[in-house]
């Protein structure tokens, strides 16, 4: 009897550590500070200690669970923070880049439902020369298109489907629910589509986004569609774009369109960016990037140019150097994206960081 209970005790410890194995949990994160030189941002240069340049601030958890048969359980809980003064990057947020968890299926593909990404950023982002060349003050003016994950960015209460890759392709559904009695209040509903083989990449998505508050302020204008910009809540957004890469060897050619509807109170206004550019791997330490892209809106366009260097000291450190100039319309002021409101047509940055991620 007593070899049988020793038996019997056995088996359930192995068991119960079988059953640990099935699952893990990560944390991981990323740090970036550097020093920058701004030419102008309202009618001054500046320098600063800038963060978050090539990767943003960030740490966060993430997990799975194997439950069998090729099914998982999957969460994911990511917090945005400053590296220069440790604050978070949205006030009173702790988990304010993604928060989810759901499903995922070797054979169909993964539902999660939360705080999420919305797939401009998931699937175009990519594609950017923000991205691609490794400079947060690369992405778009005002970031209208969503390519970058800001406070104002996820999409709260959704439920976010991606497929599995059939053939190279994936798509993907997401609805954001206002969680009020009046239904199309706060309401999302996107779509993507992606395709990769081999050195060939691409992606275009279409979002359908109601009640948002882009950040048309820090574009440099004022007043948009009789409001206050500052003020300003776009009843409806209609947002979509394209992108595609391809890799030649050492080099690495990108391009990517983006299109923004802005509706609110009888008014509408198209937001356009045009964006291409191309790295190159030297050695497997040092690569060069860099890229243009032109942006429009309600008569205003900005044109901005970025190159930059990154050198590898290890899988996890990179020293890194960028140059950006953004030239503006007349009747337009420079505004790189978060550098604050140039007084003139133009804007200089020059920056220097290291960036580490664990």
């Amino acid at each position: 009897m007593k070899h049988i209970i020793a038996a019997a005790g056995l088996t359930a410890i192995c068991a119960t550590t079988g059953a640990w194995a099935q699952s893990s949990v990560t944390l991981y994160g990323s740090l970036d500070a550097g020093i920058a030189y701004i030419s102008n941002a309202g009618g001054h240069s500046k320098w600063i200690e800038e963060q978050g340049n090539m990767q943003p601030d960030r740490w966060g958890l993430k997990g799975v669970e194997d439950l069998g048969g090729g099914l998982k359980t999957v969460f994911q809980l990511e917090n945005g923070f400053y590296t220069n003064t440790g604050a978070f990057a949205k006030a009173g947020t702790l988990f304010n880049r993604q928060a989810f968890v759901g499903l995922s299926s070797d054979q169909f593909g993964t539902v999660t439902l939360g705080h999420q990404t919305p797939f401009s950023f998931d699937v175009l982002d990519p594609f950017s020369t923000a991205y691609l060349a490794a400079s947060w003050y690369a992405f778009h003016p005002g970031n209208i298109d969503e390519l970058a994950d800001t406070g104002v960015v996820p999409f709260d209460n959704s439920v976010k489907f991606r497929s599995a890759s059939y053939a190279g392709f994936s798509v993907g559904a997401m609805m954001g629910l206002g969680n009020t009695t009046n239904f199309s209040t706060g309401k999302t509903l996107s779509f993507a589509l992606s395709y990769a083989n081999g050195p060939f990449k691409a992606g275009a998505t279409y979002a359908n986004e109601h009640d948002r508050t882009p950040s048309i302020v820090t574009t440099g204008i004022t007043s948009f569609q009789g409001v206050a910009a500052a003020n300003y809540t776009a009843a409806k957004v209609e947002n979509m774009g394209a992108g595609a890469s391809y890799q030649f060897g050492k080099l690495l050619v990108h391009g990517l369109y983006t299109r923004v509807k802005l509706e609110s109170s009888g008014h509408s206004d198209t937001y356009q960016s045009y964006d291409a550019g191309a790295n190159y791997q030297f050695t497997p330490f040092n690569s060069v990037a860099g890229g243009a892209a032109t942006t429009t809106m309600a008569g205003h366009r900005w044109t901005q140019f970025e190159i930059g260097d990154i050198y590898a000291l290890s899988k996890s450190t990179q020293l890194y150097v960028n140059a950006l100039y953004e030239r503006a319309g007349s009747n337009t002021d420079a505004a790189f994206f978060t550098a604050g409101v140039s007084s003139g047509r133009s804007q200089t940055i020059l920056l220097t960081g290291i960036h580490h991620s664990f």
